[in-house]
């Protein structure tokens, strides 16, 4: 009994210094702001989870709103396909489809190496899975510092490179003192100040998953970020540096029918892996010879889904044999159509979700406001593509880059000064 008692508290110690070590900030050593960098703008990019485009006024969150009306406020922000958490967040900073920078779904089959990559596993962390650069790397390639308070891939080596100032994700820290590291970044020397700082907020997405995008839930949630937003912005100000905010969100959310949740279709499960979630189920074809007959017997009793090769997936969505990273989408992809997902285990369906194609379901819409020196004042612009937020945060800081990405300049002519 003494030694499970010892064993026991060994594992509570174990856990307390495991817990404590994920709220430190690292820091990387050895660089700093080129003499040139020092004097650019700076960014504060915000993302608020699943902070669907009408949140705002739905539940009258006054400071956001103020905020969007006094700089640039989108109609909407139309994300990528599949319009789920990981591919946005990574797209959004990258300027690249989900297809085209390797983030397919939040978990997805890898033929290549024939594994599985999952959101929330330490193979999460392996820079393989990652295409493109994002707008950190790039900015420290060209010796201008960057931190992050969570953003997704942020603490992963890309191109062999982090943010200089970054958090390992967790949802310990309080608001207050993730808003005191923020203007703790911003009062550093000018050679040490990071000029993008990016920041994250999940609230408001898990109230929409648990209790549904009308509860009061997810309004108090809503009210939360308003709240931290505006404290926030006050404390950046006070500062008196040339702080520009944008503030975003990956995808919206929507009511789903989670009392006639679709049964996962039958098939052969040794002659297909299947991986994917509620909004998206994808098999990948052990034996390429039984595609189109799984594919035929699927079709015919489809109910309340759809069924597509890889071949014949709409053009629009970026999600399709000739895409760069095809080798990480399914041969057969099973989509739902709104307002039913897919129930994969015996756990209750959750009232809310998303992951529907943005462009058949508006409520999968999320927001993008954006205030400071560089921005027009009270100006309202129509919904874009997400893709085109990358190009226009490159525009203010200054960031430079040859290559190809998805994303255009027109958002940035439409809203810059």
């Amino acid at each position: 009994m003494k030694k499970q008692f010892l064993l026991l508290v060994l594992s509570l110690c174990t856990l307390n210094v495991f817990s404590q070590a994920d709220t430190i900030q690292h820091i990387i050593a050895g660089r700093k702001n080129s003499s040139g960098q020092q004097k650019k703008s700076y960014v504060i990019m915000i993302s608020a989870d699943g902070f669907r485009y009408d949140y705002a006024k739905k539940y009258k969150a006054e400071h956001l709103q103020q905020l969007a009306q006094s700089g640039v406020e989108a109609a909407s922000m139309i994300p990528s396909y599949p319009s789920v958490t990981f591919p946005n967040h990574y797209t959004l900073v990258t300027g690249l489809y989900p297809a085209h920078h390797g983030l397919v779904q939040n978990d997805f089959y890898d033929r290549k190496t024939q594994s599985f990559y999952n959101y929330k596993g330490k193979m999460a962390l392996d820079p393989k899975w990652y295409g493109g650069l994002p707008l950190w790397v790039r900015a420290e390639q060209q010796h201008m510092l960057t931190a992050s308070f969570y953003w997704v891939a942020s603490e992963v080596p890309i191109a062999g490179i982090k943010p200089t100032y970054y958090y390992a994700y967790n949802e310990k820290i309080g608001i207050h003192e993730r808003i005191q590291a923020v203007i703790n970044w911003l009062k550093l020397p000018a050679e040490k100040r990071p000029h993008l700082i990016t920041l994250y907020f999940p609230q408001v997405d898990h109230a929409g998953h648990y209790y549904g995008p009308d509860a009061p839930e997810t309004e108090k949630e809503v009210h939360f970020v308003d709240s931290a937003v505006n404290e926030l912005n006050k404390a950046v100000k006070a500062t008196g540096l040339p702080v520009n905010f944008v503030f975003v969100s990956d995808h919206g959310m929507t009511k789903i029918n989670a009392e006639k949740a679709i049964p996962k279709p039958a098939y052969d499960t040794t002659k297909f892996i299947l991986s994917g979630d509620g909004l998206l189920l994808e098999l990948y074809a052990k034996n390429k010879a039984y595609i189109n007959e799984t594919y035929q017997q699927l079709k015919s009793v489809q109910d309340n889904y759809k069924v597509y090769l890889r071949t014949n997936m709409p053009a629009y969505r970026h999600y399709g044999e000739k895409d760069d990273w095809h080798d990480r989408i399914g041969d057969i992809l099973l989509v739902p159509t709104w307002p039913y997902v897919f129930k994969l285990s015996e756990r209750k369906v959750n009232p809310g979700a998303h992951g529907f194609d943005p462009y058949l379901v508006r409520e999968m819409h999320a927001t993008f406001y954006a205030w400071g020196p560089a921005f027009k004042q009270h100006l309202q612009v129509a919904s874009f593509p997400n893709v085109d937020v990358f190009p226009m945060v490159t525009k203010i800081l200054g960031i430079t880059y040859a290559d190809k990405v998805d994303g255009t300049s027109e958002l940035a002519q439409k809203i810059l000064k």
